[in-house]
């Protein structure tokens, strides 16, 4: 059996099929044996978040990649039966794929057979395995293929069905005694002030509330009452906890981790937890960490710049794209350089759909509408261009969104620093010398990036540099090769770090002067440790198949059961240690560590801070669990 870095050119045909169906996650069968049973799961998966391409005749085992030698005959046969099979209920409830999708490839005396999935429309999911959903359906994350909760195949059929949005739900037992009468008379007051013509503010305010759909009637049942979103709106915060246990919007302002927070907004008993108040209350505070630079237009100061327009916008697009059907909270966290949106749920169009703008589904509709009356909440699709074009005029780096899972998350990060920050090219000149006065733009962007972010990836790159995902492919095997960066993890997980560098920017060091910038000299990176692949390596650039030119992986890595990693762990972390350490004394990946294993130590394990993915956190046992 061949391993794959044996076929130097095959990286180049493979790559070739990911450009043309422009996919960048990546997932190999070996079909030696038959026709692989999980290829649905991850048909499943693939279709539910990404899309991504499913390769037989490569056979993974312990992050190396090898060749079935399969035969055309046998790569006939599988495509044959995926066609049938395909069409099947008992085998998957939508067929997706057209002939052009599957492709059949012959390199020198290897046969593979690819399958692009493509990522479905939201009114198509839940794609399942199998005749019930319950058991049959998966997402991806990093790790691969995961069996969706009931919660999260619920919440998709609930999206896939938007002409009755989950907020327009009339409540049982619920009636105006379960508002807050002052959130009412705010809102009405800043109607008008936006609206000073409209005609509803003649209107009693019984009526208002019809037109706004906080009371409304269904047609079909002819049900009269309160609306979800009319409660979420305005409700009162027992209310809204007798409807929803996991209802918790929370506002953060940290400055230093260890101190944890220095000002918050949350449901604290002392004002009305609703979303009208938590968005009064935390819009202006956000706000007022911009700078207010002396503007006129016409002859009066311009209060509010693009900047102010693009935080009020993505605040108003966290509370009205929530699932708040979800069992995680809404979050907005400011640090001092930068501001995080994280609201509950999944895209209902794609990040690529996203950036490109003019496209807007709202999973709360009547939500949208009392927010767009405040001035928020494009209807139009407009919303995302407003935030883009805020944070262009300050020169600060371009918005950046990821989808989070469990729980699912959609987090919106708005940095406010510079691209080309003087005080991160001095540290990096500092480190590398000369070198980097005659870098490329786009390689000094992206070694920037990765000091202050700790690390990227090429999805980040894609939407910060505006390059196609293949350039920037070349761009990072190119740079790794150089020992500018250094590759961790594969397939869509890689990601990369400055070499040599471990730690990038605190968030505490960073503030809009970037007076505060340093290195650790004691965190020196695990270079021996580095799997990825450098541009003498053949594998997959983007879909990093973890070999290196030598085929060298950990040589020295036992095997340990489960139980024996944790107790290894547990005897070494007596002290704080960061992942990078844990990794290198157990002899694994630090991404694995950090990211699969710790967390499930989490009942003897503590953190030093409570900042989820904080550049500088360590570990150690629980001290009432020390003897």
């Amino acid at each position: 059996m061949k391993r794959v870095y044996e076929y130097e050119d095959l990286q180049l045909v493979l790559e070739q099929f990911l450009q043309d169906k422009e996919s960048s996650d990546l997932e190999f069968k070996s079909a030696r044996g038959g026709f692989p049973l999980s290829f649905w799961e991850t048909y499943s998966s693939f279709a539910n978040t990404d899309g991504g391409v499913i390769v037989f005749g490569i056979k993974e085992k312990d992050e190396q990649y090898f060749l079935d030698g399969l035969t055309e005959e046998q790569v006939r046969k599988y495509e044959k039966d995926f066609f049938n099979r395909m069409h099947s209920k008992e085998s998957v409830n939508i067929a997706l794929l057209k002939e052009n999708d599957v492709r059949t490839i012959k390199h020198e005396d290897a046969c593979f057979l690819l399958f692009y999935i493509p990522r479905v429309d939201r009114s198509l999911r839940p794609v399942y395995c199998g005749l019930d959903p319950y058991t049959g359906t998966y997402r991806r994350d990093l790790d691969g293929d995961y069996h969706c909760s009931r919660e999260e195949v619920n919440s998709m059929f609930a999206d896939a069905n938007l002409a009755s949005p989950v907020d327009g739900r009339i409540l049982e037992n619920f009636s105006k005694n379960d508002l807050d009468l002052d959130s009412i008379k705010q809102y009405r007051r800043r109607f008008e002030q936006w609206n000073p013509d409209h005609v509803w503010n003649a209107l009693p305010e019984d009526k208002f509330l019809e037109k706004l759909n906080v009371f409304r009637k269904d047609r079909k049942t002819g049900k009269y009452g309160l609306t979800y979103a009319g409660l979420l709106m305005f409700g009162t915060y027992s209310a809204i906890m007798d409807e929803n246990p996991n209802f918790f919007p929370d506002y953060q302002e940290i400055q230093d981790p260890k101190d944890r927070w220095v000002n918050r907004i949350c449901p604290d008993g002392n004002w009305e937890s609703n979303l009208f108040q938590f968005y009064s209350r935390t819009l202006p505070i956000l706000q007022n960490f911009l700078p207010k630079p002396f503007q006129l237009k016409g002859n009066q100061r311009r209060t509010e710049t693009q900047a102010h327009v693009a935080v009020r916008e993505a605040l108003t697009n966290a509370l009205v794209h929530a699932d708040y059907t979800e069992n995680a909270s809404l979050n907005i966290y400011k640090y001092p350089n930068k501001m995080v949106f994280s609201n509950p749920g999944i895209m209902l169009i794609s990040i690529k759909q996203y950036y490109q703008g003019g496209e807007s589904i709202c999973r709360n509709k009547y939500l949208q509408t009392m927010f767009t009356f405040l001035g928020s909440a494009e209807k139009a699709g407009s919303g995302v261009d407003k935030i883009m074009r805020g944070w262009e005029e300050l020169n600060w780096k371009r918005p950046y969104l990821v989808e989070k899972k469990h729980p699912n998350k959609v987090v919106l990060t708005l940095s406010m620093e510079s691209l080309l920050d003087k005080s991160i090219i001095k540290v990096l000149v500092e480190h590398f010398g000369k070198i980097i006065e005659k870098l490329p733009r786009h390689q000094l962007l992206t070694l920037a990036m990765a000091y202050s972010e700790e690390e990227i990836t090429n999805e980040r790159l894609q939407y910060a540099l505006g390059i196609h995902r293949a350039d920037i492919t070349k761009m990072l095997s190119k740079m790794c090769s150089q020992k500018l960066l250094d590759s961790y993890g594969h397939g869509r997980g890689t990601k990369y770090r400055v070499y040599g560098i471990n730690v990038g920017l605190n968030d505490t060091n960073v503030g809009l002067d970037s007076t505060n910038v340093g290195l650790d000299s004691t965190n020196v990176g695990l270079n021996s440790t580095n799997v990825g692949l450098n541009s003498t390596n053949v594998g997959l650039n983007d879909t990093n198949v973890g070999l290196n030119s030598d085929n060298v992986r950990l040589n020295d890595k036992k095997r340990y059961s489960q139980s024996e990693l944790r107790a290894l762990i547990v005897a070494y972390c007596t002290n704080w240690r960061t992942a990078d350490e844990i990794a290198l004394e157990v002899g694994r990946n630090p991404v694995y560590i950090r990211d699969r294993v710790l967390p499930q130590l989490s009942d003897v394990i503590e953190k030093m801070y409570d900042i989820p993915h904080h550049p500088r956190q360590k570990y150690r046992i629980k001290q009432n669990n020390e003897k």
